[in-house]
């Protein structure tokens, strides 16, 4: 024979035990149904963690390459004012060079008439 506590603390027998009322079962029904959702709740927000976490690792990938790309550019664009100085010399030397030969040559042409 088991014995159950009720509320009184004074041993109940099993036997002599009262069913269980229906508004116990409708409690222990809800709390089931309240735990299930809860579960499902949960299931949903570690998932979303999970999402969450993952959108932070590709961020801070993106970050990470954005950093790398604009150290990038940054060399580029000296690299490209250094061509573009480089070029700007070399058509003033070549203008030069050109008005150099033009006068070598009217000078050329001038005493060849005077001949």
């Amino acid at each position: 024979m088991q014995l159950l506590y009720g509320a009184m603390t004074e041993p109940v027998d099993q036997k002599t035990a009262p069913a269980p009322k229906p508004d116990l079962d409708g409690a222990l029904a809800r709390l089931q149904a309240a735990l299930t959702v809860l579960e499902i709740a949960a299931a949903r927000r570690r998932e979303a963690d999970l999402a969450q976490a993952d959108l932070a690792e590709s961020l801070a990938a993106m970050q990470d390459d954005r950093a790398r790309l604009a150290l990038d550019l940054d060399e580029v664009l000296a690299r490209a004012r250094k061509l573009e100085t480089a070029n700007d010399e070399v058509a003033t030397r070549l203008e030069a060079a050109g008005l150099a030969l033009k006068g070598v040559l009217d000078a050329g042409d001038d005493a060849s008439e005077s001949i």
